[in-house]
């Protein structure tokens, strides 16, 4: 069974940055997997924020692209987001994502 842990998020201005980071751990054949971001808002359906495959891979949303970069250590089975320039548009929580496996969220809110 896959576990993701993610870590990070918080509070920040508009235009500042902030990184997501989720560790999985489970079985090596599991882990061989895409590893994705997704963000959900008050109202709103969960949308694919970025996503990264075994082989590094990259899918970025339009809404983020130029912004926001993902990052992937197979080593520590670790996947990283990194948010740049954020707007309040980006306040949402974050899940980190692996097969049908989600991460508990983290909250961004970005707020003058």
């Amino acid at each position: 069974q896959v576990q993701l842990v993610e870590s990070g998020g918080g509070s920040v201005q508009p235009g500042g940055s902030l990184r997501l980071s989720c560790v999985a751990s489970g079985s090596p054949n599991s882990l061989m997997r895409t590893m994705a971001w997704y963000r959900q808002a008050p109202g709103r359906q969960r949308e694919l924020v970025a996503s990264i495959t075994w082989g590094g891979t990259r899918n970025i949303a339009d809404a983020v692209k130029g912004r926001f970069t993902i990052h992937r250590d197979n080593v520590k089975n670790k996947v990283s987001l990194q948010m740049n320039r954020l707007t309040p548009e980006d306040t949402a929580s974050y899940y980190c994502n692996i097969l049908d496996i989600w991460g508990q969220g983290t909250q961004v809110t970005v707020s003058s």
